[in-house]
């Protein structure tokens, strides 16, 4: 159940990144069909589908909790219902573990669409975590960061055109750094990405690192 619980959330989120309305991803025509009215339209069959049978999975798993809620601690006749569940449960999961196989293996990223939606204010955490990084508490450098997103919505302004003096302005730990927008300065996208570096971090070494930790779990 809570593996289809992560399928069925993994789904949705593809499901809303291969809509028109944001385009992040193109899924292949073998896991999508076409609408019967509008001919147009793609739609994610697969992953509607994974997304639906993770309602069986924990249904079966609530089924069998209300089985055996009412037991003594021996073994009862009413354990003879926990074998249908089960194995509904485990059929369910290897079918549907192959479908989401098959959707990730053969979906196209559309780089472009990813670039066009990235905003700044994405970056206002990293803000926080400048100051955090000169002993600034989290907390203060938090409150900071909010007091920065303000002052360019005042001035009807964009992150990266507030000069380093209007950033000291909130806080005298602001450096040349907090103000560039240039390769591995504040307002990159791709420095800010590489910045998080601890385990589970979005960098690319966290990330070869979860993936590298995925195989040997699988061949074990």
């Amino acid at each position: 159940s809570m593996v289809m619980l992560h399928l069925s959330r993994f789904s949705e989120d593809l499901i809303l990144y291969s809509s028109a309305e944001f385009g992040f991803v193109h899924l292949a025509d073998a896991y999508s069909t076409g609408s019967s009215l509008m001919p147009q339209k793609k739609n994610p069959d697969a992953l509607e589908l994974l997304r639906g049978k993770s309602g069986r999975t924990i249904g079966q798993t609530v089924g069998l909790l209300t089985t055996i809620k009412g037991t003594p601690s021996t073994y009862n006749k009413d354990l003879q219902e926990d074998k249908e569940p089960l194995f509904d449960a485990a059929e369910t999961l290897r079918a549907c573990s192959q479908i989401a196989n098959g959707v990730l293996s053969t979906l196209t990223p559309n780089k472009d669409k990813m670039l066009q939606a990235l905003d700044l204010p994405m970056l206002a955490t990293d803000l926080s975590d400048h100051l955090v990084r000169k002993g600034v508490p989290f907390r203060e450098a938090h409150h900071v960061a909010g007091a920065v997103v303000k002052l360019a919505e005042d001035r009807q302004c964009t992150l990266d055109q507030l000069s380093l003096q209007d950033l000291q302005s909130t806080h005298p730990l602001f450096d040349e750094n907090a103000a560039s927008s240039g390769a591995g300065g504040m307002w990159d996208y791709e420095a800010a990405v590489e910045r998080r570096q601890t385990e589970g971090g979005t960098s690319r070494a966290a990330v070869g690192k979860q993936i590298a930790l995925l195989k040997t779990w699988l061949q074990e």
